[in-house]
C-alpha cells in the first residue's frame, strides 16, 4: 500500500542537525528543524522539532510536535503535541495539548480562548449536580 502525502505534509523547510541559525523564520509550509535555532518562528501550517533540536525561540504555528527542546513561548492553533523525549520550558497557548509519558513540560498552559463574545469560552463556574444515579442526593 503507498501512501501520499498531502501538499500540506509536505515539508517545505529544513534545519539539519551540525546547524545552527539565528533569526526570524517566517514560513507557509511545514518546517522540520533537526539543529539550533534562536530567535522566532512563524508558520501557518506545521512545525516538527526532531530530538536532536535546540529551539530558543517564541513560536506561532498551526501545530507543532516537540521532539527535542524548545525554550520559548508556544502559540499553536490547533495543536501541540510533547514526544516521550521532547522538553518544553515555556508557555503554551493551544485548543489541544498532548503530553506524552516521559515528556517535560516546566511553564503555563492556556488553551481556552479569552474573547469575550466567544460562547464557548464562557467563564462561568462548575456547579456541582446531586448524585441521582442510585437514587441518593
Amino acid at each position: 500500500m503507498k501512501f501520499r502525502f498531502k501538499q500540506s505534509d509536505q515539508i517545505r523547510g529544513f534545519i539539519d542537525k551540525g546547524t545552527n541559525m539565528t533569526g526570524e523564520l517566517e514560513s507557509t509550509g511545514t518546517l522540520r528543524i533537526d539543529g539550533n535555532f534562536q530567535g522566532s518562528i512563524s508558520t501557518v501550517q506545521n512545525l516538527i522539532v526532531g530530538k536532536q533540536a535546540v529551539v530558543h525561540a517564541d513560536i506561532k504555528v498551526d501545530e507543532i510536535e516537540i521532539h527535542g527542546q524548545c525554550f520559548g513561548n508556544i502559540e499553536a492553533k490547533n495543536r501541540v503535541e510533547i514526544f516521550p523525549s521532547g522538553r518544553v520550558r515555556g508557555d503554551i497557548h493551544t485548543p489541544v495539548l498532548c503530553v506524552n509519558a516521559g515528556a517535560m513540560l516546566d511553564g503555563g498552559i492556556r488553551m481556552a480562548d479569552e474573547r469575550p463574545d466567544d460562547p464557548a469560552a464562557s467563564t462561568d463556574p462548575v456547579v456541582e449536580q446531586p448524585n441521582t444515579r442510585l437514587g441518593r442526593q
